[in-house]
């Protein structure tokens, strides 16, 4: 539960420091995505969940 809670405060301040940094940027990046299909936007994210799942298995296993 520790590991889970570290990891949704490591991702707010990750995104909260893109839009203090990048707030013009990150707003396109919101509209784009509300211009997306549906479909589109879900398989974008199951892949970035993917990606997240595969960077915490190498950081808890090592990569060999």
């Amino acid at each position: 539960m520790r590991d889970l809670v570290t990891g949704i405060g490591i991702a707010l301040v990750l995104e909260g420091v893109l839009y203090a940094a990048f707030p013009l940027a990150m707003r396109r990046a919101i509209a784009m995505a509300l211009s997306m299909p549906a479909n589109q936007v879900r398989a974008g994210a199951l892949f970035l969940a993917a990606a997240g799942v595969a960077v915490v298995a190498l950081a808890r296993h090592g990569l060999g």
